[in-house]
């Protein structure tokens, strides 16, 4: 069984395949494509209305634990291609 994870941006649960880890690098918020970078992640589903949902929330500051504002340009810039 696979594992299931929260979606930080609509809240619903689903795979670990299906969304996207997120991790704070400094002040920077980065995507994690292998699951192993060192820190705290945050599971996102790969979609600009998940990203918004995030954003309007400020839910990336919360779910990642770091203090201040952080720059999701990166993930951004992936999702919108």
């Amino acid at each position: 069984m696979e594992p299931v994870r929260t979606c930080i941006g609509c809240r619903s649960r689903a795979p670990r395949s299906s969304l996207l880890r997120v991790v704070a690098q400094g002040s920077q918020v980065v995507v994690d494509e292998s699951a192993a970078l060192p820190g705290r992640g945050a599971w996102l589903h790969p979609t600009t209305q998940c990203m918004q949902k995030a954003l309007q929330r400020k839910a990336f500051g919360r779910a990642l634990r770091v203090p201040g504002v952080l720059d999701t340009q990166q993930i951004e810039n992936r999702l919108n291609g």
